[in-house]
Order: structure tokens, then C-alpha cells, then sequence
């Protein structure tokens, strides 16, 4: 009997193990790496990037004004130009035209309004947010108090909805939430690391949510896109294909002091 109340304790540790590796909260992630984690069920990739090391930039049109749309033509003008595009993501919402919906702000240029109009779509599922880029630094902001702060970033995408807000899930998201898609975000750790996360299956909103506050540890967090979520990684050789896009978060290596 002592044998087999030992074997069922050694199961249901094995168990509890499991669900631990799963929701495994301990895992590091180097600056500059990308992992495929799971949690809660759903595989997501997770890639971190800290802008002391990492030029992190958003980009939409070349110097001749013709719109990106696209990693290969992102990374195209910038070898011309002698640089290596390691990372892209796509960085927010878009009208059909592929100009932004919401604020954007390329070298310190203003090239679209900050958006703060009520309306349909994830967009305006308020709070929405703004992912900053300030003198190597960056952010992420719910709209209204991105105002207050008054900050002139070099670098700035508005999106919606706000994923994480000091700490807490988006109120509207609900845990049996029925709509699912694959979806991609961004968020900045307390010490400065920013993290870009694509899930690699259908999820909803509180799932994706709960990845950056349970997962990652991160207090503000920001939704980039649904449908059109795609990544693009230098050093895996992936590189995935789908809609032209508007607006593009691209990582290169840090210009020499």
C-alpha cells in the first residue's frame, strides 16, 4: 500500500511540475534573443531588445517617399545604406492608404496626429496607447497620460487597445472572450528591455494581456495588430509573409560612439 500511495505522490508531483514548466515564470531572456515560449496552453515568440545595445526604430517610407509595405523592402534600404536589419515587427494600425490611424512620429517628424476619437475596432477600445522611442530610451504609454507627460519622443506609434496599464489587464477584456486571432504586441520592462511578443496561435485578448503582466512581468504593455501580425529575425532566418503593412518597428545594430 506504501508503494502505492508513493507512485500516486510522485504522479501528482510530476504534475504540478508540468503545470509549472508551462506558466514557468524564472526563464531569462537576453537582450537581443528571441524564444518560443508557452504559456497557458498557446505558444508565443518572444523577442527582447534593450536600446542601450539596439538602434530601435519605426519606420514607414523611404527617402523617396515610397511606403515600406514590407521586411524585404525595410531591409533592402537600409543595406543600401550599410545597415543590418536584425529584427521587424509590424507597428500598428493602418488606413487602406497604409498611413497610420493614430500618432506617428519618424526622426523627431510628427507625420500623424494623435487619435482620440471615439470610433469602432480595436483602435479605439479605450485606452489605447503609444509606443515611444526617447533618446534611447523607451515607453509605453495610455494615450491621455502620453499627453500629459508632454514628451517629444524621436520615435512614436499609436495603437489600440492598451494590453497592460500599470499592472492591470484592459477592464473590457474578458477571460472566455470569444474573439481569437494571432496577435502581436510590444512592452517595456522596468529596466529598460523592450519586449516584442507574436503569438503563434489564435489567442484572445485576456490570454494575450495576461502574457506581458504574468509572463513577462511587464506593467504597460501595447497592442500593435491582429491579423497582419508578422515578424521578421535575422539571425533564425525567419521571415514571415502576409499583407503589405503601414508602419514598422525595425531593430539594427547600435552605431559606433
Amino acid at each position: 500500500m506504501m508503494v502505492f500511495f508513493t507512485v500516486i505522490i510522485a504522479l501528482l508531483l510530476a504534475g504540478i511540475g508540468a503545470v509549472h514548466a508551462e506558466n514557468e515564470l524564472d526563464i531569462g531572456f537576453a537582450p537581443g534573443d528571441c524564444q518560443s515560449i508557452r504559456f497557458d496552453h498557446a505558444r508565443y515568440s518572444v523577442c527582447s531588445f534593450d536600446p542601450g545595445q539596439h538602434d530601435i526604430r519605426i519606420y514607414h517610407s523611404s527617402e523617396a517617399g515610397r511606403i515600406y509595405g514590407s521586411f524585404t523592402a525595410l531591409e533592402s534600404d537600409l543595406s543600401i545604406h550599410g545597415t543590418e536589419l536584425l529584427f521587424a515587427m509590424n507597428g500598428g494600425m493602418y488606413h487602406r492608404n497604409r498611413d497610420p490611424v493614430g500618432l506617428y512620429v519618424e526622426s523627431g517628424q510628427q507625420l500623424s496626429d494623435i487619435n482620440r476619437n471615439e470610433g469602432p475596432g480595436n483602435f479605439h477600445l479605450m485606452p489605447n496607447g503609444v509606443f515611444y522611442m526617447l533618446d534611447g530610451q523607451g515607453g509605453v504609454l495610455e494615450t491621455e497620460v502620453y499627453i500629459n507627460a508632454r514628451i517629444s519622443p524621436n520615435f512614436a506609434t499609436q495603437s489600440g487597445p492598451m494590453l497592460v496599464i500599470d499592472g492591470a489587464l484592459h477592464p473590457r477584456f474578458l477571460v472566455d472572450g470569444t474573439s481569437k486571432n494571432i496577435r502581436n504586441g510590444v512592452g517595456v520592462r522596468d529596466d529598460g528591455v523592450v519586449m516584442f511578443v507574436l503569438s503563434e496561435e489564435r489567442v484572445n485578448f485576456h490570454s494575450f494581456g495576461r502574457v506581458f503582466r504574468d509572463r513577462l512581468h511587464i506593467r504597460n504593455a501595447l497592442y500593435l495588430d491582429g491579423s497582419v501580425s508578422r515578424m521578421f529575425h535575422a539571425a533564425s532566418a525567419r521571415h514571415d509573409y502576409g499583407r503589405r503593412m503601414g508602419p514598422i518597428v525595425g531593430v539594427t545594430p547600435k552605431p559606433a560612439p
